[in-house]
């Protein structure tokens, strides 16, 4: 690709990106707010420490929420945009609409759920303070890991294919992925700091709606980028003009 293809599909990754996060901060104000205005309340009835609100709360759930995920979608769509011109034949010869959806579904994955099977999200209220810095690098941590192993899969996965068979090669790459990611988490430390009585259908609720979130977050935007994509990089021809030809003079 020239650096014109690229910049342009930089700007509509960035704007699927925006379009992704509007339906993102509808599942996060509908679905995830909730839970976390619940955890809170439950952090102030068991806490005897009451400290002064810097930012509202009602700021946090509106504006706050607002800026975060819109500013998020912004920039994980350009970041996947140029993953994506990388991607693009490399993986395979699909259109750009299913290299974007796949591309998307595959980071789904290897950024967030792999990782969050290991250590999920957790509300306000739900861990110790003191190991903040710990479990913040384990999940980057297991996050790097991921999409390291991702990548290798996919490398091992071509390699084998002229072998094996695309079928073949796939299935013994995502194995291979599964038992690496396996053995991390066997041997990766576990993390438990959930309160003896925090609520387990609050904490259900909002790991629920975390994992909606990003679903719909990087859904959205293998949706709407993909078909952005592929307009730009396929073009329909223009439509033939209607009615007859008039015959040339003699």
């Amino acid at each position: 690709m020239n650096s014109t293809t690229v910049r342009n599909l930089l700007v509509r990754g960035m704007l699927a990106g925006l379009a992704a996060g509007v339906l993102a901060l509808v599942v996060a104000y509908f679905l995830g707010e909730p839970s976390v205005g619940n955890a809170i309340s439950f952090e102030e009835a068991h806490s005897h420490e009451h400290e002064m609100e810097v930012v509202s709360r009602s700021l946090q759930s509106t504006a706050g929420l607002a800026t975060g995920v819109l500013v998020y979608g912004v920039a994980f769509g350009g970041i996947a945009a140029l993953a994506f011109c990388f991607a693009l034949g490399r993986v395979g010869r699909f259109s750009p609409r299913a290299t974007a959806l796949l591309l998307s579904g595959c980071a789904l994955l290897a950024v967030y759920v792999v990782p969050f099977l290991k250590y999920p999200a957790n509300p306000p209220s739900v861990g110790d303070p003191d190991t903040i810095g710990k479990r913040t690098t384990l999940y980057f941590l297991m996050m790097a890991l991921s999409v390291l192993l991702a990548i290798a899969a996919t490398i091992l996965g071509k390699r084998l294919a002229p072998s094996l068979g695309t079928w073949y090669a796939t299935v013994t790459a995502v194995a291979a992925f599964a038992v690496v990611i396996g053995l991390a988490f066997a041997f990766l430390p576990v993390i438990n700091e959930v309160p003896k009585d925090f609520p387990a259908t609050l904490l259900w609720r909002f790991r629920l709606s975390a994992l909606a979130i990003q679903t719909v977050l990087w859904g959205g935007f293998g949706l709407v980028f993909g078909e952005l994509a592929e307009r730009m990089l396929n073009p329909k021809p223009a439509a033939a003009s209607s009615g007859r030809a008039v015959p040339a003079a003699h």
